[in-house]
C-alpha cells in the first residue's frame, strides 16, 4: 500500500540543452550555478515534503547533487528535447517518485530554475494560500505587467501599426488602465489528482500569487542574469 500523508512533491526540471544561454541551468550567477537557487527555495519550505531534479545531463546531476539536491533518475531522451512539454516531464517525476518512495503526493509544484530570485518564503506564502482553499485545485505565481499593458501594445499588420486592444483613448496612461498579470515562471502548485489526471497546472479553480517585479526576473538569455545579478549584490548591501 502507498502510504499518503498531504505530501507536497516539488519538481525542478533542468534539462541539459539550451539555446538562448549554453549550460543556462548551471550558469553561474552570484557564484552559484543557476540551479542552486531553486535547490535553496525547495529545501527552505517548510510545506515542500520532498524535491526532486529532474534533468538529463550528468553535469547538471553533479552539480545539483553539491548542493544537496535530490536527483534519484536521468529523465529519458524523449522528454529532454527542445520540444519536450513541461507536463509530461513532470508527470514522470511524479510516477518515478511515488513507485521508489512508496508515497502519494497530495500537491505537485514545479519549481523553474529560471526564476532563481523566488525564495523559499514564497514557495510557502502561495502553498499556504492554496492549502487554506480547499477548492481551488492550483495556484500559480504572477507578476504585474507594469507598462507592458496590452492597452499599449500594437500589431503590424501589412506595414501598417494597429492598436492591439482599442481603448478609446490614444495612449492611454498606466494609472487609467485594470491591473494584468503576467506569468512569471515562479511557482506552479497543483492538487496531485488534477494535474495527473487531467494534465493541466491550473484546473477549474486557480488562484493567484502576485510577487514583485524584483523577485520575477526569469532567465532566458544573458542580458537577464545581468539584471538578475544586479538585484541580488543590490539585496546584499
Amino acid at each position: 500500500m502507498l502510504e499518503r500523508k498531504n505530501k507536497i512533491l516539488a519538481v525542478i526540471p533542468a534539462r541539459g540543452g539550451s539555446k538562448g544561454v549554453k549550460n543556462k541551468n548551471i550558469f553561474n550567477l552570484g557564484g552559484y550555478p543557476l540551479i542552486y537557487y531553486s535547490i535553496k527555495s525547495a529545501i527552505e519550505s517548510k510545506f515542500i515534503s520532498r524535491h526532486v531534479v529532474s534533468t538529463d545531463n550528468l553535469k547538471i546531476k553533479e552539480i545539483s547533487e553539491k548542493y544537496n539536491g535530490n536527483v534519484p533518475f536521468l529523465r529519458p531522451d524523449e522528454l529532454a528535447t527542445d520540444t519536450a512539454l513541461a507536463i509530461p516531464t513532470i508527470q514522470h517525476a511524479v510516477k518515478f517518485c511515488e513507485e521508489k518512495y512508496k508515497e502519494i503526493y497530495d500537491y505537485i509544484i514545479m519549481l523553474q530554475p529560471t526564476a532563481p530570485l523566488r525564495k523559499g518564503a514564497d514557495i510557502d506564502d502561495a502553498l499556504e494560500i492554496l492549502l487554506n482553499n480547499k477548492n481551488a485545485d492550483s495556484i500559480i505565481s504572477v507578476v504585474d505587467v507594469d507598462n507592458y499593458h496590452p492597452a499599449k501594445m500594437k500589431l503590424i499588420i501589412n506595414d501598417k501599426l494597429h492598436d492591439f486592444q482599442d481603448t478609446g483613448i490614444e495612449n492611454p496612461p498606466r494609472q487609467s488602465l485594470p491591473s494584468v498579470y503576467i506569468v512569471n515562471g515562479a511557482i506552479y502548485a497543483t492538487k496531485r489528482d488534477v494535474f495527473m489526471n487531467k494534465n493541466t497546472f491550473k484546473g477549474n479553480i486557480c488562484l493567484p500569487y502576485v510577487m514583485s517585479q524584483d523577485s520575477s526576473v526569469n532567465i532566458d538569455n544573458i542580458q537577464d542574469f545581468i539584471v538578475a545579478e544586479h538585484i541580488l549584490n543590490n539585496k546584499k548591501k
